[in-house]
């Protein structure tokens, strides 16, 4: 187990440099283009599996206890060590990380988005991968720091060079954004490390505070939660996010969606609520306050989205949805509560899964007209996909009552959690507060259902005799990519005690200052 984690996050690594090299003869097949995608798929495919089996060999009767431990000295003068380990938060992150990694490259295999040479595409697709696990396994603030920095340059590039138009800018925004954030949560951190004697995370959630002045615990909040809410991305901190999402191509939109953002919840989990309580509960009500806003600012925006006549683009509609989506997530960690905290697990992987799949079928629908223009595919010559792609809209309409949280699905229970959080919050703060807030956020599950409802209407329905050409159904790798997903959106709708039997004793004891 020990040696399978590190297999894990380095394992990418050493994908990425082997698909820069030259392929060896006899694995060429009919090209090197299509040898380098067939690495990415087998590399990807090799992590997966590795992370299944961790899973099934993690300890399911002690979630709450690190396992597949780590812990080597690093930097002496600084105390920093390479310290792996997971428990029943980091798990679920770990898994979807790696299936959302392989069906992107899975996916790439069969629809190589237009750019330059495969080998950089994959490349920066594993070294992606490799930051991301790393993000969600080390133990260690300076290594968090390290892997939540890795993750930038690639998806620059992503955008940057594969993206649509005006990927340029979009690129640029994404990178100046998350690298000012990440200034600050660097002087956050070392605050924490300094001022506690100790980078070690293990260490400083169980000592839960104590070792750190209220002061000191405000002002490490405020550094280290600004350069998380920019990644969720909470409001107002959001804007960069419909640009890149906008000009990204398909993977590249499935990975930051299903994937990046929770890097910045699962920081607010990780290190915030355990290592400095006492700042949490200082600023609890404005992240709840700014959670909501952003539930309803994402709301309307998406509505104007899909308005008649407002040129709207779907994919920019999906990322003002997943600002709202997000705002649940960053509500249930403000109640500091079990049930909140839970619900904020659940409804990040909800999210991954959900978001991720909107995002291929989002892909697909411009690949097969050409523009992702919500008037343009509404129009007399539009979409129609019962009628014309019956597969095809019936998946899509499947995601968006998934991701309107129709109960049943994986969408449902993360938001009820994350309202049930906010109506009882933890001891200290506001009832009527969060009761205020909790109601605003309800009523932003309205406007979400009425945005999506409205996206399926105008994409899904409508007449096809006019139209001059019959578009493809849903074509086997397609098929291959998105199932697994929309399988386990069923399976967590139906079963969420297997994903909150994980996390729940784990927050328990996080939340307790280490004490199981």
């Amino acid at each position: 187990m020990q040696f399978l984690l590190a297999f894990v996050v380095a394992a990418p690594l050493i994908g990425a440099v082997a698909a820069l090299l030259p392929a060896p003869p006899g694995l060429k097949g009919r090209s090197p283009d299509q040898a380098v995608l067939r690495h990415g798929v087998t590399v990807t495919g090799v992590i997966l599996l590795a992370t299944l089996v961790l899973a099934a060999g993690f300890d399911h009767d002690h979630p709450s206890k690190m396992q597949a431990t780590t812990d080597i000295s690093w930097i002496p003068a600084l105390d920093v060590r390479i310290h792996l380990g997971i428990d029943g938060i980091s798990l679920p992150l770990l898994v979807l990380t790696a299936l959302l990694t392989f069906l992107c490259a899975l996916y790439s295999y069969f629809k190589m988005p237009a750019g330059p040479s495969p080998k950089a595409f994959v490349a920066l697709i594993l070294v992606l991968e490799s930051g991301t696990l790393a993000t969600f396994a080390v133990l260690d603030l300076i290594l968090f720091f390290l892997a939540f920095e890795m993750v930038l340059i690639p998806m620059y590039f992503l955008i940057a060079r594969w993206g649509g138009a005006q990927r340029q800018a979009a690129a640029w925004k994404f990178i100046l954004y998350t690298l000012l954030g990440s200034v600050v949560m660097l002087l956050g951190l070392l605050l924490i490390g300094l001022k506690s004697g100790t980078f070690d995370m293990v260490a400083l959630a169980t000592d839960n505070g104590r070792g750190l002045t209220s002061s000191v615990q405000v002002i490490a909040v405020l550094a280290i939660g600004i350069g998380l809410a920019v990644k969720t991305p909470m409001w107002p901190l959001h804007s960069w996010l419909p640009d890149a999402h906008t000009a990204a191509p398909t993977v590249g939109s499935v990975l930051l969606a299903g994937v990046l953002l929770k890097m910045g919840t699962y920081g607010f989990v990780r290190i915030l609520l355990p290592v400095a309580p006492d700042g949490m509960h200082t600023f609890a009500p404005y992240l709840a306050a700014f959670a909501v806003a952003g539930i309803i600012y994402g709301s309307l925006a998406c509505l104007a989205l899909a308005r008649p006549g407002s040129k709207g683009d779907l994919k920019r509609l999906i990322a003002y949805s997943s600002v709202g989506h997000m705002g649940f997530v960053l509500l249930g960690i403000a109640s500091m509560t079990p049930t909140g905290v839970n619900g904020a697990l659940f409804a990040n992987i909800a999210h991954g899964l959900i978001t991720g799949l909107l995002f291929f079928l989002v892909g697909a629908v411009k690949d097969r007209h050409g523009t992702a223009d919500l008037d343009t595919l509404a129009g007399a010559t539009g979409a129609a996909l019962y009628g014309r792609a019956p597969r095809l809209g019936g998946l899509l309409a499947f995601a968006a009552i998934a991701s309107l949280g129709l109960p049943g699905l994986a969408g449902f229970w993360g938001e009820m959690l994350a309202l049930f959080g906010a109506f009882d919050p933890a001891e200290g703060l506001s009832r009527p507060a969060f009761l205020t807030f909790m109601s605003v956020a309800a009523f932003g599950t309205l406007l979400t259902a009425a945005y999506l409802l409205i996206v399926v209407r105008r994409v899904c329905m409508g007449a096809t005799r006019d139209e001059p050409q019959p578009i493809a159904d849903v074509q086997s790798y397609e098929f291959a990519a998105w199932t697994p997903l929309a399988a386990l959106t069923v399976l967590a709708g139906l079963w969420p005690a297997v994903l909150l039997g994980l996390t729940d004793p784990a927050v328990q004891k996080l939340l307790a200052g280490g004490k199981s």
